[in-house]
């Protein structure tokens, strides 16, 4: 089965051509870093006039690089839910034209639960393995840090998510925090890894919750990071020089090199530690894992590949972790997906809607 899939949540104009859902046989995406940098983050309106310019050639080069024809796919898949509203709008009128056009199936699929299928992804025929279930799952990316339990690829359960900010916004924020440009993500993670950066500069809060909570919470994390670069307020009753609080240290480069370090390595410890706590938790409902999915934007982030390749070797669990290029927001996990949706008999009719909220 051949599947074209479109993206369109953010600030991607993506389009892919997947075979047998897993081998892609092309995958373009037009990013707008260019349209956003000057503002610091995706400036909605501006998001998706990017797209409606982009969408039609994105899907012509997707088709022309697989070296497939309008009539050869088999149905056309598009991201519904969640994303911008105005972005979604696009993709969506997009799919749904060809979809109409070229007598197709229309299969919405949710983004979030595409990311989860991202690391099954390659170039090459086969790729995909049948005896991955039940899985433990997780997302992370700038708008979404959850973990999941799966059953199937049409069953999956939430068991926990961020209270407050994603992982992805949290290192843009501590990104800003040390003078970093956009996107942040990358160049906070790029300066973690300079030669000589101590991780350990200092005591930044590792969120924990309730004793048996699976959610995740990242807002203390910024605001200690904050507070290690401007110092702590003092309190409003006192004049700063009464206060016990000392002024920060210079935001010298060794410095800013050792926070970004220090903030990486917390941040990550994180999510490793509330896995271990969800595998810990499904093993005592008498539910084994054999395999860890993961995806989302920040799987492109260094430590936290490393580290998930720890956690899932020492949890005796097959990890698939996306490559680079399928981290970031893309249509090949949107056919991806869509093609073991079809295969569960899943479609949708020309009513299908965008939805600016996730429902998995």
């Amino acid at each position: 089965m051949i599947v074209l899939g479109i993206e369109t949540s953010c600030d991607e104009t993506a389009a892919a051509v997947v075979r047998d859902g897993a081998q892609v046989l092309s995958n373009i995406v037009a990013a707008q870093h260019e349209v956003h940098t000057q503002f610091g983050g995706v400036v909605p309106e501006l998001a998706s006039r990017a797209h409606c310019e982009k969408i039609l050639p994105v899907v012509e080069a997707a088709l022309r690089a697989s070296g497939i024809s309008h009539d050869q796919v088999d149905a056309v898949a598009v991201g519904h839910r969640p994303g911008l509203i105005g972005s979604l709008l696009v993709g969506v009128a997009a799919a749904k034209a060809l979809a109409w056009t070229l007598g197709k199936p229309l299969i919405g699929v949710d983004h979030v639960h595409a990311h989860l299928f991202a690391g099954l992804l390659s170039a090459a025929p086969g790729a995909d393995s049948p005896d991955i279930f039940p899985a433990l799952g997780l997302v992370v990316s700038g708008g979404h840090t959850s973990i999941y339990l799966l059953h199937s690829w049409t069953k999956l359960e939430r068991l926990g998510a961020t209270i407050d900010d994603a992982l992805g916004e949290a290192f843009d924020k501590a990104a800003t925090i040390l003078g970093l440009p956009y996107p942040g993500g990358p160049n906070l993670d790029r300066l973690a890894q300079s030669a000589g950066a101590d991780d350990r500069a200092a005591d930044l809060p590792i969120s924990r919750l309730a004793p048996d909570s699976l959610d995740f919470s990242f807002s203390g994390l910024k605001t200690a990071m904050l507070y290690e670069v401007k110092g702590v307020p003092a309190h409003p009753a006192h004049r700063r020089a009464d206060s016990r609080y000392q002024p920060p240290p210079p935001l010298t480069e060794t410095r800013r090199r050792d926070l970004a370090a220090t903030f990486q390595r917390t941040a990550v410890r994180a999510i490793t530690f509330k896995l271990e706590r969800a595998l810990l938790q499904l093993r005592e409902r008498g539910v084994r894992p054999v395999t860890l999915l993961t995806g989302g934007g920040v799987t492109a982030n260094s430590r936290l590949r490393r580290e998930l390749e720890v956690f899932a070797s020492g949890s005796s669990l097959r990890l698939f972790l996306p490559e680079l290029r399928y981290c970031v927001d893309n249509a090949a996990m949107i056919a991806g997906l869509a093609d073991r949706l079809h295969a569960a008999g899943l479609s949708h009719e020309l009513t299908l809607e965008p939805v600016p909220t996730t429902a998995c």
